[in-house]
């Protein structure tokens, strides 16, 4: 990609979807597409797994300094799943934004609801990546050979409800070819980022173009 000169914000881009969608495929073909693009390392009160590591895989925090993040509003969004809470600390992906970097999010629909109520709201985007079908989804599920037929029955119970909140997106696209919902997505992102909250120096700019104009009548 060739970089833009004129100064940005950067986006917070929300990728979310059922199991088994393709969102995390598209996740990577669009950090391999850029690599200025970040991913959001999320914090984590569960313990680190073989091979996992901290700061990269997972910020690994204890339960009580997770509690205090949240209640100094430290965290953009969280949520207790299974026992254990998962967020993404505010301070890092504000930074990045500030400074013309995009982030990069694969949550599902609460955490993506609570960014975009977020201070940070207007600099989100969201995109919901569905299906082609029921089947399809469940035959995706099954062809990984990663879960036994009750974990794949309690997944798509869950993707129901993940899809039920497919209008709470900004775009929605429906994922039956992988080469092409990728075309796609890359299409939407660099659409957004010239949106007019992403650009702090149109402002000046146009005062400038003003001022000229007002010279050029003397």
């Amino acid at each position: 990609m060739t970089e833009t000169t004129t100064p940005r914000r950067g986006l917070l881009i929300i990728l979310s979807s059922p199991s088994g969608a393709g969102k995390s495929t598209l996740a990577r073909r669009l950090m391999d597409w850029d690599e200025s693009l970040s991913f959001s390392v999320s914090a984590t009160t569960r313990a680190p797994r073989p091979g996992e590591e901290d700061g990269v895989h997972y910020h690994f925090i204890s339960a009580p300094a997770f509690k205090q993040l949240v209640s100094e509003n430290g965290m953009l969004e969280h949520a207790h799943v299974f026992g254990n809470f998962y967020g993404s600390p505010l301070a890092p992906v504000k930074d990045a934004i500030e400074s013309g970097r995009d982030v990069l999010f694969d949550i599902d629909w609460q955490g993506a609801q609570q960014i975009r109520n977020s201070d940070l709201g207007k600099h989100t985007l969201s995109v919901f990546i569905l299906p082609p079908s029921i089947a399809e989804l469940k035959r995706r599920l099954v062809s990984r050979g990663q879960d036994t037929e009750e974990t794949i029955g309690k997944r798509m119970l869950k993707s129901w409800d993940e899809i039920s909140h497919w209008d709470g997106y900004d775009y929605v696209l429906v994922n039956t070819d992988l080469d092409a919902t990728e075309a796609q997505l890359k299409t939407i992102v660099s659409a957004e980022r010239m949106r007019r909250a992403q650009q702090p120096g149109l402002q000046a700019h146009v005062r400038k173009l003003q001022m000229e104009f007002e010279e050029g009548q003397e």
